[in-house]
């Protein structure tokens, strides 16, 4: 299968989602439309991994656009979409709900609360890495899937074919790192109240890993 995966910031790649495609022997291809412009066909694309970046679905870009187009055709198409954290919001606004600042800024570790078993084998509570001060209402149609303490709606899924996180349960060590000593300032005025130090002193937890994997099952299963 063809994985092709929308990256937005250099220090917010896919982590463990490449882990997953090798092992699935999965091919992956990466496009940088903030930066070159380019975007895969919906033809070409057999599933379509949206991740996170500093930008909002309301900014006013062509490629942010463009990029819903994609996710438009792919809906009517019933191919496999995961989208975290911006990526996750494109989704949502694609599917007609509103994207708007939430009422706390949340940048840091925290839990994450499954909201239904409709995914097998899933934790009832997970440590995520939240990155985010946007918020998604819930697409008409889908579930929710976790919440958190200061957000409701931090996941959603639609059809077994579409999954949104608000967080990241993707990052590997290096990836934290990277973000971490890239963007260190968007910790500011977070209501986790958490330092660079502390977001780097919390190990990844072992289990998202495992999740990510089971979530990624899910939306290419049959």
């Amino acid at each position: 299968m063809r994985i092709n995966i929308l990256q937005h910031t250099p220090n917010e790649g896919p982590g463990s989602i490449l882990d997953w495609a090798e092992s699935r022997r999965h091919e992956v291809y990466t496009y940088h439309p903030y930066q070159f412009g380019y975007l895969p066909t919906a033809k070409e694309t057999e599933m379509l991994i949206i991740l996170g970046g500093p930008m909002s679905p309301n900014d006013d870009l062509q490629w942010i656009k463009q990029e819903r187009s994609l996710i438009k055709e792919l809906l009517a198409q019933n191919k496999p979409i995961f989208g975290a954290c911006f990526g996750a919001q494109q989704i949502a606004k694609t599917l007609g709900a509103t994207i708007k600042k939430a009422a706390v800024k949340e940048v840091g570790w925290a839990p994450v609360y499954l909201e239904t078993p409709i995914i097998s084998d899933l934790p009832a509570k997970l440590l995520a890495l939240h990155w985010h001060e946007e918020m998604f209402e819930l697409p008409q149609g889908s579930r929710l899937l976790f919440s958190s303490q200061y957000h409701q709606n931090q996941g959603f899924v639609l059809n077994h074919r579409v999954l949104g996180l608000q967080f990241h349960f993707e990052p590997k060590a290096d990836n934290v790192r990277e973000m971490v000593v890239n963007d260190f300032s968007y910790l500011k005025g977070s209501v986790l109240k958490q330092t660079a130090a502390d977001v780097l002193r919390q190990p990844v937890p072992e289990e998202n890993k495992t999740v990510m994997f089971k979530l990624l099952d899910y939306i290419t299963g049959k």
